[in-house]
């Protein structure tokens, strides 16, 4: 006598009840061993633009916009910014916050935080840069 002969007349759904079409499909569903994995390589194929070395008299005229910024700060002039970050050149309309020329960063309204560095041109239609120019 087997230790099986209780059950072996048994109808086999008795103990596996058919499983509904949704959760037999989500068996099948796409799966990534490598989540994000896709992402990365998006990134690495994107074209990445080195930084421009500013020249002397550029950074002297940025430098001097700056100021004239920090002068007007109170009126919340809306300054259209190009920086360099993450390979690649921005561009952004804020208002500034803030400017610390310590750490040398801005603080924009929406709390941006850009290095003064990689600040390659600054506009503005609320301010008239044209005496620095």
């Amino acid at each position: 006598m087997s230790k099986y002969d209780s059950i072996i007349n048994y109808d086999y759904k008795m103990f596996h009840p058919r499983m509904s079409i949704e959760n037999r499909s989500a068996q099948f569903a796409p799966f990534s061993a490598l989540t994000g994995f896709s992402d990365l390589i998006k990134e690495e194929e994107k074209i990445k633009v080195p930084k421009k070395e500013i020249l002397d008299e550029t950074k002297e005229i940025l430098d001097s916009k700056l100021k004239l910024i920090c002068y007007n700060l109170k009126k919340r002039p809306i300054i259209k910014i190009t920086y360099y970050e993450n390979n690649d050149y921005k561009e952004i309309e804020e208002v500034i916050k803030k400017i610390d020329f310590y750490r040398h960063y801005l603080v924009l309204e929406n709390n941006i935080k850009i290095k003064i560095d990689d600040i390659s041109n600054l506009d503005s239609q609320d301010i008239n840069f044209f005496d620095i120019i």
